[in-house]
């Protein structure tokens, strides 16, 4: 079954943090062949404090990572302006945002900001709280 689990900040963290809910939507979807990302930035946004860093690599070998290209900027930045958002507040979101709009369909994100991002993806991403 084709489709993505798209990962934010929180997800990850959780992720990182062996949080059981999230551990096991992350193992469906890769039993399913879901693929199974995250972008760049949220490797910085991630709560990775008392997290071993083999952690961190081993989960990021099996989660693939967005780059942040100038395109997806460039996306993001007309996303801001279409909803009359700005700032960096936003910013990371509508990078997010970009890349959820274009992933293999369906795709779901996992975030803890349900309100800014189910706005910034649109009606075809589905946003689930963790």
């Amino acid at each position: 079954m084709p489709g993505t689990l798209l990962l934010d900040s929180e997800g990850l963290s959780k992720l990182y943090r062996k949080d059981r809910a999230v551990v096991a939507l992350v193992q469906a979807a890769s039993e399913e062949e879901v693929r199974v990302a995250t972008s760049a930035m949220t490797l910085l946004e991630a709560d990775y404090d008392r997290v071993h860093p083999a952690r961190i690599s081993w989960v990021l070998s099996r989660v693939d990572v967005h780059d942040i290209t100038k395109d997806v900027t460039v996306q993001a930045a007309a996303l801001l302006r279409t909803h009359s958002l700005h700032g960096h507040k936003y910013a990371i979101d509508a990078a997010f945002a970009v890349i959820a709009r274009t992933a293999v369909r369906p795709c779901t994100v996992l975030t803890s900001d349900r309100e800014d991002l189910t706005l910034l993806c649109g009606p075809t991403v589905e946003v689930l709280k963790v």
